[in-house]
């Protein structure tokens, strides 16, 4: 039953709705004005570039054998998806969510681009990154800058997000997906590009 739970975190906060959780959240908090269709719109090619595409993309990468599982245990399988997935970002980033729309956003995703591209360059070198810990914790820290920006109170949210992020580190050493090391390395690699980023937006 444990296993279970465990597993179920894991698939429940799996780091492809991370981007997605991000984009509603803002809808939900900004005080600005955004037209309905517009937020729908946006939406809607988040769901599609973040999570269908890249579900469709992994069963190809499954069919050819280049990879094993969603969760990319290794950092061989790793390179492909991590790769498509900074493809898919920057295009976002270009035709989804520019800056003279919707700034907030826009450095969110580059935030997610430049953790993507770090986790790359780890990969590369055989270092492997807790992708969960990196997707959770590059969410948080863009909550917490939201809240500040905006100057709203979302201790909720925080909350929320810490009981998350230990409830993911605790299942994946419990599944033995990841070391203390991994974890630490993703923690660090979702929030920095998220931090370093805050003074040219917020």
């Amino acid at each position: 039953m444990k296993d279970f739970i465990l597993k179920g975190i894991s698939f429940v906060f799996h780091p492809l709705i991370m981007p997605l959780l991000g984009v509603i959240f803002y809808f939900s908090k900004t005080p600005r004005f955004i037209p309905v269709p517009v937020m729908k719109a946006k939406i809607f090619s988040i769901v599609i570039l973040t999570i269908i595409l890249p579900i469709l993309l992994f069963f190809l990468l499954k069919t050819i054998n280049k990879v094993d599982s969603i969760y990319l245990k290794s950092t061989r399988e790793r390179l492909i998806p991590l790769f498509i997935n900074s493809v898919i970002t920057l295009l976002i980033l270009i035709r989804v969510l520019t800056p003279s729309e919707i700034i907030e956003l826009y450095y969110f995703f580059l935030g997610i681009l430049c953790s993507t591209l770090t986790c790359f360059i780890l990969a590369v070198f055989k270092i492997k990154a807790s992708i969960h810990m990196i997707a959770a914790s590059g969410f948080t820290m863009f909550a917490v800058a939201i809240g500040l920006h905006y100057k709203i109170n979302i201790n909720g949210t925080i909350a929320l997000m810490l009981i998350i992020l230990g409830a993911i580190a605790t299942s994946r050493l419990h599944l033995k997906a990841h070391t203390n090391q991994e974890l630490i390395i993703g923690l660090f690699t979702g929030l920095t590009p998220q931090i370093f980023l805050l003074s040219y937006w917020l």
